[in-house]
């Protein structure tokens, strides 16, 4: 199962194309909601929250993904229920963590981010990241570094999605979603 977390002032591409990216590769995907269960994107577009992030129970194998948005980011770290996940699967090797944009440095200030870690964030947010001691990929629009993944920004959104699928279904799923899409065919 994979949880997408929406806090209020989420990047709405970063969630929803996830959402949907993973949806068609099979995966089940959940939009967990932080304060509500109608959830307005940093653009106004406003998101149904599938369960309160309060009720998610992570089990073995599953993802938590963290979209951008600075008021997304500032709604998740605000959320005690939310951290408590980021925080567990950050550390149990039993689960999975993704973050894009600016999501990776709340990976940073909660110290989830392993010294040496090959990561990539929003432009102009590495600083964070060096803080932490983890390595900015910043050349590249996604990285995978064991179970973590991390991705730049919204115009990297589907590839980050793509990585997402290839991990948990495997590449000839990715493959099979990619071409659906005709993404860079």
């Amino acid at each position: 199962m994979v949880y997408i977390l929406l806090g209020a002032g989420f990047e709405e591409a970063e969630a929803l194309v996830t959402a949907d990216v993973l949806r068609r590769a099979e995966v089940e995907t959940v939009l967990a909601g932080i304060g509500g269960e109608l959830i307005a994107g940093a653009h106004g577009i406003a998101v149904k929250a599938d369960v309160p992030v309060e009720s998610v129970t992570l089990k073995e194998g599953d993802m938590v993904v963290l979209p951008g948005g600075l008021g997304g980011v500032a709604s998740i770290e605000g959320s005690a229920a939310a951290m408590a996940l980021i925080r567990q699967a950050g550390t149990d090797v039993r689960l999975r963590l993704a973050a894009i944009c600016a999501a990776p440095t709340l990976l940073a200030r909660a110290r989830l981010l392993a010294p040496g870690v090959r990561a990539v964030c929003y432009p102009g947010m590495e600083r964070e990241l060096i803080e932490a001691g983890a390595v900015p990929a910043m050349d590249q629009s996604v990285v995978v570094q064991g179970r973590l993944i991390t991705g730049r920004g919204p115009g990297a959104a589907f590839d980050f999605a793509l990585a997402l699928a290839q991990e948990l279904v495997g590449t000839d799923a990715a493959q099979r979603v990619r071409a659906g899409l005709c993404w860079q065919l």
